[in-house]
């Protein structure tokens, strides 16, 4: 799982910009194509995307889990 491409999918998924998302998270632009760019994230600033995007990224990493788990 590529957890900075899922974000952005999401996001042009709802139809939100990266300005919006900035502007959100009070980061500048440049850092929010920094976080497209990550594999892996802070799980607080996960949380605030989660929270913003409404959408449980953490679910996702979950069933990715789940997916791998031997059984």
């Amino acid at each position: 799982m590529h957890i900075g491409q899922l974000i952005r999918k999401q996001m042009e998924e709802q139809g939100k910009t990266v300005s919006w998302l900035a502007r959100e998270l009070s980061y500048c632009r440049t850092n929010i194509y920094k976080i497209f760019d990550k594999k892996s994230i802070d799980t607080g600033l996960l949380l605030r995307i989660s929270v913003l995007l409404h959408h449980d990224f953490f679910q996702d990493y979950s069933q990715e889990w789940r997916g791998k788990c031997p059984r």
